[in-house]
């Protein structure tokens, strides 16, 4: 008899767990995941997207959608649904994942050397090497183009930002920008 009670007891205390499930807020960060689309665009909407102050976020293809008040799978089924109704996808998969105490920090890149404002310039997507040294100011009068550095995942790669093959080189959050003095030959 005893058992049955913890069992029911458990079982009580699981569905309380279940229904306090957290629901999405302001300012939180959620990360989404599609399936059921063909691979290259799913690289597109898997992301993690920041929830604005109005509640909602901003998906690729369908714009705005509402999110903050909802939980993860009620978000899930409207994602759905809007690219269903867009006729984008017919049969989205979406999969949202969320915590209470998951707040989006800003994410950014960092620039540094002889460019006119060293620190941190903020990441968006599509951001390229050039653009964030464009960010931070521009090289100052010291700063060499032709050599500037990106550091990422602890790889050093030198890019000459004068010619236009290298300008559109994307930038990851946390990457490390450095433009160096220029040598004697003014380069």
């Amino acid at each position: 008899m005893n058992r049955i009670f913890l069992l029911i007891a458990c079982l009580l205390g699981f569905a309380g767990a279940a229904s306090a499930q957290v629901t999405i807020a302001s300012g939180q960060a959620i990360e989404i995941r599609i399936s059921g689309v063909p691979q290259e665009e799913m690289t597109i909407v898997n992301n993690t997207y920041p929830v604005s102050e109005q509640g909602t976020i901003r998906l690729p293809f369908i714009g705005t959608v509402r999110a903050a008040g909802l939980r993860p799978e009620g978000l899930a089924s409207s994602i759905e649904a809007a690219y269903r109704s867009a006729q984008i996808y017919t049969h989205p998969t979406i999969q949202v994942l969320s915590s209470s105490d998951e707040t989006l920090k800003e994410l950014t890149v960092t620039v540094g050397g002889y460019v006119r404002n060293t620190g941190p310039v903020k990441y968006v997507r599509g951001l390229t090497l050039y653009n964030a040294v464009q960010a931070a100011g521009g090289p100052n009068e010291f700063g060499a183009m032709g050599r500037v550095g990106l550091v990422r995942n602890g790889q050093r790669k030198e890019y000459d930002l004068r010619q236009t093959k290298f300008m559109n080189i994307l930038v990851e959050p946390n990457d490390t920008i450095t433009v160096p003095q220029k040598n004697w030959l003014g380069q």
